[in-house]
């Protein structure tokens, strides 16, 4: 038998489909997974919080392949399940339609104006013009990140009339690679961020890439708040040097109560819920385990599996 160690939030959904050769063992809180890490050949540690799971990954010193509904484990000891040599899949492509929806969501909103028009309708205001005059039809969206998240955002903006034009490591025809974008950014009016937070992305759009768009881009962060300097982005947006930033994701989050991103006109803050508009993300995560758990027992490869050097 093998000791799988799960959430049991996701019991329901995995416990009747589970094969005879899985012992299953589920915890409550951090500290039943905790007594039941260090026996754990498969694991599924989430909870709300990040280190607690982190704490309970390196308790599982017998950890052969663990399994997250979390995209973004850069916050787990990744060099110490790689030194274990434990395969992590974890939870890309699990809420990459909301995801990619909300994109066109906020894009669609400030293109429109449209939280004027909620604000109109509750001073109960007939307005007599749109507060927002833009179409996205024939613009121009540089797409930073072409993974599960990415390639659907990039069909749904194409649908609307845009030009997407994705940064990928190969190039390839309509694409940028990861050398040329920011000698480009003045050529967009959409700057679209779906990349994994990495060593590599981390501050990837600073001061000087935001000088580098056109005084009409909209910055729009699906990924993680650090691929932004903050701090250069609110000093951008003050100036209108930009025209706005649609941030599903700060750093850090929650954003504290006084920070000013709250207040800017020129900024929207969605709270990181645009993988949580759905309702079918623990099924899919759930389906996609039991599927992965046939695969580990033919010895063949479970999916989607990280690359734990490159973080993602």
């Amino acid at each position: 038998m093998t000791k799988a160690v799960m959430s049991a939030l996701i019991r329901p959904l995995v416990e009747p489909r589970l094969p005879d050769w899985v012992e299953p063992l589920w915890f409550m809180s951090k500290e039943e997974a905790l007594k039941f890490a260090p026996e754990a050949e498969i694991g599924w540690f989430d909870l709300n919080e990040k280190e607690p799971m982190a704490e309970i990954a390196r308790a599982a010193t017998n950890l052969k392949w663990l399994n997250s509904i979390y995209a973004g484990l850069d916050f787990m000891p990744l060099d110490l399940l790689a030194e274990r040599g434990t395969v992590v899949t974890n939870g890309v492509g699990i809420n990459a339609i909301t995801i990619a929806e909300y994109v066109v969501m906020l894009m669609l909103a400030h293109a429109k104006g449209y939280r004027e028009v909620v604000r109109a309708q509750e001073r109960h205001e007939w307005l007599l013009d749109s507060p927002g005059k833009r179409e996205l039809s024939g613009e121009r969206v540089l797409l930073l990140g072409m993974g599960a998240i990415g390639s659907l955002v990039k069909t749904r903006l194409e649908a609307f009339g845009m030009t997407v034009v994705p940064v990928r490591r190969s190039g390839g025809e309509g694409a940028l690679r990861p050398g040329e974008w920011r000698e480009k950014l003045g050529e967009f009016d959409w700057v679209v961020l779906a990349v994994p937070s990495t060593g590599e992305t981390k501050g990837m759009i600073g001061a000087a890439e935001l000088a580098a768009m056109r005084p009409n881009a909209v910055l729009v962060n699906i990924a993680r708040g650090d691929v932004v300097e903050q701090d250069a982005l609110v000093e951008a947006l003050k100036a209108k040097t930009i025209e706005a930033a649609l941030l599903d994701v700060t750093d850090p989050e929650p954003l504290p109560e006084d920070h000013p991103l709250w207040d800017l006109e020129n900024a929207q803050v969605t709270m990181h819920l645009s993988g949580r508009a759905q309702t079918k993300m623990f099924q899919r995560s759930a389906d996609r385990f039991v599927e992965n758990l046939d695969r580990w027992q033919k010895g063949e490869p479970v999916q989607p599996q990280m690359d734990l050097a490159a973080g993602y």
